[in-house]
């Protein structure tokens, strides 16, 4: 007898401990949110080649230089004066195969350097 009952309470215990964990996983848990690719950000600098309202072409400096086309919308925000030939930096997210300008900072000119004497 004593036996039986010795067990009959330990299968209790391990079966509300075991609903317990369960239920405390169960709503505890969250699942993490999806990153899809096209909210991540990028950056790059570089010297405006051509603006208009909608587009933005740069010249990307640096060792893999070349030429970088940017959509540019309402959502855009645009820091100082861009215009063409000025340095800028432009953050980015990619929509599709295209480059949506999120932000663009025109960067002040690094000033000429003065001969010495």
């Amino acid at each position: 007898m004593r036996y039986t009952l010795t067990a009959l309470m330990l299968v209790g215990m391990l079966a509300t401990s075991g609903l317990a964990v369960a239920q405390t996983t169960k709503s505890t848990a969250k699942p993490a949110p999806a990153k899809s690719a096209s909210t991540a950000t990028h950056s790059v600098q570089g010297v405006v080649k051509s603006v208009d309202a909608s587009s933005l072409v740069i010249t990307k400096s640096g060792k893999k230089g070349g030429d970088m086309t940017f959509k540019l919308d309402s959502t855009t925000q645009k820091d100082g004066s861009i215009a063409s030939g000025s340095p800028v930096s432009v953050r980015y997210r990619m929509d599709g195969s295209s480059m949506v300008a999120t932000a663009v900072n025109a960067e002040a000119p690094k000033p000429a350097k003065t001969a010495k004497k």
